[in-house]
C-alpha cells in the first residue's frame, strides 16, 4: 500500500483566506479586538513576493501579507508566516525579522509579524532575533503559536465551532498518523463526522472538509472505504453535502493543485540545489545537477537540500541520494 504524500501549504493557504477573521480570533485574539472588521482584509500575495523575492528557497512554509485597519482608523499590515516542517530552522527569526523590516521599508506602516509553527519539535519557539555591536543593538520580538500545544487541548478544540479548530485537529492528526494510514482513515472519518455534529453551514462542511481531504491523505483502497462511511453517513443524516456533486470537484481540484504544488516545490528545490553546490563545490558540484535532476521525490530532494549543509565532499552527498536513485 502506498502512501500519498501528505501536503500543507496549500491547504492552509486556502483555508486562511477563506477565513481569516476566525485565524486572527482563535490564534491571536488580542489582535481580533484591535482589528476594524467592518473594513474587508486586503491580500498582498504579488506584493508579498515583490517584498522578499530574494529569500533563500526550498522553505516549506504559507506567508501572507494582509493590509488591515484598526479601530482608530489607522492602516497596518499584518504579516503571517506559517512554518509547516519538521525539521528546526536556526534562521527562522532572523528570516521573520528580514520580512518584517523589508515590508516596513517598502510601505513606511505599522507591521505585526505573526508566526504559526506546525513543525513536530515540542522545544522549538523563535520568538526572537537581535543583536548588539558597539553600543548599536537590534532587538525584535514576535509572537508565536504552537500547535503541538493543542494536543493538551483537544476537548477545547472538539467542542469549539471555530473553523480553525477543526483545521488545527486535522493538522495534528495528519502528523501523528503519517505512518499509520489506517489509524489516519478513522480520524479522517471522526473529524467528517464532526462537520455534521458541529452544525455548521453546508459551505462551511464543504470547505474544511477540503482541508481535511487534503492534509489527510489515503492510499486508494483506504479512500475507497472511507468514502462508502461518508456516504453512509450523509444518508443517516440526510445531509449529501460532500458526496454529491462537490466530491467529484473538489477531488478534481485537490489532485490538480497536489500536482502543480508538487511540481513546483520540485523546481524550487532544484534550484537551491544548483545554488547550493555551485557556493559549495564550484563546477564540480554542478556536474552532479543532472543526476540530482531526474530525481522525483521531493523528499529525496530535500535530503540532498539538506545534505549541502554537512557535506564535505561531493562523493557524500552522492551517498545521500544514489543508493535510492539505484535501486
Amino acid at each position: 500500500m502506498t502512501n500519498p504524500y501528505t501536503e500543507f501549504d496549500t491547504p492552509w493557504k486556502d483555508i486562511l483566506q477563506r477565513y481569516f477573521e476566525e485565524f486572527i480570533l482563535f490564534f491571536f485574539p488580542q489582535a481580533h479586538e484591535e482589528i476594524d472588521w467592518t473594513r474587508t482584509p486586503e491580500f498582498l500575495d504579488k506584493e508579498l513576493q515583490q517584498v522578499v523575492r530574494d529569500a533563500e528557497l526550498g522553505r516549506r512554509l504559507v506567508d501572507k501579507l494582509v493590509k488591515i485597519y484598526l479601530r482608530g482608523g489607522e492602516e497596518a499590515w499584518v504579516l503571517i508566516h506559517i512554518e509547516v516542517q519538521s525539521q528546526e530552522e536556526s534562521d527562522f527569526a532572523e528570516r521573520m525579522f528580514t520580512y518584517h523590516y523589508r515590508i516596513y521599508d517598502r510601505y513606511k506602516r505599522s507591521v505585526a509579524s505573526l508566526a504559526v509553527l506546525g513543525d513536530e519539535r515540542s522545544n522549538w519557539r523563535p520568538e526572537r532575533f537581535g543583536y548588539q555591536l558597539f553600543g548599536c543593538e537590534i532587538g525584535f520580538r514576535f509572537p508565536v503559536v504552537k500547535l503541538l500545544d493543542y494536543q493538551q487541548q483537544w476537548s477545547a478544540l472538539s467542542s469549539s465551532r471555530n473553523p480553525f479548530a477543526t483545521v488545527v485537529m486535522a493538522h495534528l492528526k495528519a502528523i501523528e498518523t503519517r505512518d499509520n494510514r489506517n489509524q489516519r482513515k478513522e480520524w479522517k472519518l471522526v473529524l467528517t463526522r464532526r462537520l455534521y455534529e458541529q452544525g455548521y453551514e453546508r459551505e462551511d462542511v464543504i470547505n474544511l472538509f477540503q482541508f481535511i481531504d487534503w492534509v489527510m491523505s489515503l492510499p486508494q483502497e483506504l479512500e475507497q472505504q472511507f468514502w462508502q462511511e461518508v456516504i453512509h453517513l450523509e444518508e443517516e443524516r440526510r445531509m449529501p453535502y460532500i458526496t454529491s456533486v462537490e466530491r467529484i470537484g473538489i477531488q478534481k481540484g485537490i489532485q490538480q493543485e497536489r500536482q502543480q504544488s508538487r511540481q513546483q516545490v520540485r523546481q524550487i528545490l532544484l534550484e537551491s540545489i544548483e545554488l547550493g553546490l555551485e557556493l559549495k563545490f564550484g563546477s564540480e558540484g554542478l556536474n552532479l545537477l543532472p543526476e540530482i535532476s531526474l530525481l522525483e521525490d521531493v523528499e529525496q530532494l530535500r535530503a540532498v537540500q539538506a545534505g549541502l549543509r554537512t557535506a564535505s565532499t561531493v562523493e557524500e552527498l552522492c551517498q545521500i541520494y544514489q543508493p535510492t536513485a539505484q535501486e
